[in-house]
């Protein structure tokens, strides 16, 4: 910072788990103009691990902390489990202060829209972390279709799998309606927003919804079929009991289809303790792992011209963020974005549990 830029906006942090170990701390203190300030966990050895990663961040027990000292803080991240999502982004924007949530918002689309009127009363932004959208193979599938590479898409076949046949346990896994777990909560909200942001709104759902692990309670192999308004049909699958993984991306055109394997970078670079820095490449993937472009033939056995992945760019969300709260720039990712996902979400929920298709 020089003399003549702002302060920068200080943060709090509640939770520090994976999602806000992993993903929103690294993010947020990688960004220009903003500054972790507060980690909120009640665990003992979470605490330490902050203190350890981010020397000077103070460290509160509890949310409400944080809304003590309100005036301390310029924005909350909650990155909580799923099931706080909802009463901690509330007493924020309560407390005056804007909020970024982890997906998904909230358990339905009714409780994000309540949230966004909220924020719209007070003034306040509200974003959500939708981060795929910054992932590499997603904005070069963006640069293709803005490109017309492809002609006119006709079928989205999007894949976020894994092969993970032992239980983890934890809230993610758990089949209480109250911890929002289970996978087409996670991993879905994901896949239907990209596919919602790639050919917009959704006007029928199907979705087969099984739970296959021994012992586990919520869903761990599911798959979404949406037609689009505009005739695009999505179909998109996320799995823990996957023993071969398909493509990540297969879209077909009228010209052309593109096929991509693999998963952005990004999320293991993070595990492994590595932070975007300014002149240092970041989500970039080697040339063995790019698509391919063409038509009448697999990419495996040939087809298709190797299209270049553009670099992944996780660090855009949380500067659109800053810019937002500044005056210069959009809101990322709207709560009206979230709540059309979770519209998605709650018709594939309906028409898995009564074998129907969902008209929105």
């Amino acid at each position: 910072m020089t003399g003549t830029d702002p302060a920068p906006l200080r943060v709090g942090l509640v939770g520090y788990g994976l999602a806000g170990s992993v993903f929103h701390a690294p993010l947020i203190s990688a960004t220009e103009g903003l500054v972790l300030d507060t980690v909120t966990t009640g665990n003992p050895e979470r605490q330490a691990q902050a203190r350890a990663a981010y020397p000077g961040v103070r460290v509160a027990a509890s949310p409400d902390e944080l809304w003590a000292r309100a005036d301390e803080l310029d924005l909350i991240v909650a990155a909580s489990p799923n099931k706080t999502h909802v009463p901690v982004a509330t007493a924020a924007l309560e407390a005056g202060l804007p909020v970024v949530v982890d997906k998904p918002v909230a358990g339905t689309a009714a409780e994000a829209r309540a949230l966004a009127a909220l924020a719209e009363e007070r003034g306040l932004l509200l974003s959500v972390f939708q981060n795929r959208r910054w992932d590499n193979d997603f904005r070069t599938l963006r640069a293709l279709l803005a490109d017309g590479a492809l002609g006119d898409v006709q079928r989205f076949e999007s894949r976020f799998e894994r092969w993970r046949p032992q239980l983890k346990g934890g809230w993610r896994e758990s089949g209480a309606p109250e911890e929002i777990g289970g996978l087409l909560y996670d991993l879905g909200s994901h896949v239907v927003d990209q596919a919602l942001v790639l050919f917009g709104p959704a006007v029928r759902v199907y979705a087969e919804s099984d739970v296959r692990r021994p012992g586990a309670e919520a869903d761990d192999d599911t798959f979404l079929a949406i037609t689009h308004a505009n005739g695009v049909r999505s179909h998109l699958y996320v799995s823990a009991t996957t023993a071969q993984l398909g493509p990540r991306f297969r879209v077909l055109g009228s010209r052309a289809g593109y096929v991509k394997y693999g998963l952005d970078p990004q999320e293991a670079a993070l595990r492994e303790g590595l932070r975007p820095a300014p002149g240092t490449p970041w989500g970039v993937e080697p040339e063995s792992m790019w698509g391919a472009l063409g038509a009448g033939e697999s990419p495996l056995t040939g087809g298709g011209t190797p299209v270049e992945t553009l670099p992944g760019d996780y660090p855009a969300y949380y500067a659109g963020v800053a810019a937002a709260l500044r005056g210069a720039g959009e809101n990322p990712v709207t709560a009206h974005e979230a709540a059309a996902a979770l519209d998605v979400l709650e018709a594939a929920k309906r028409s898995a549990r009564e074998g129907i298709t969902v008209t929105l």
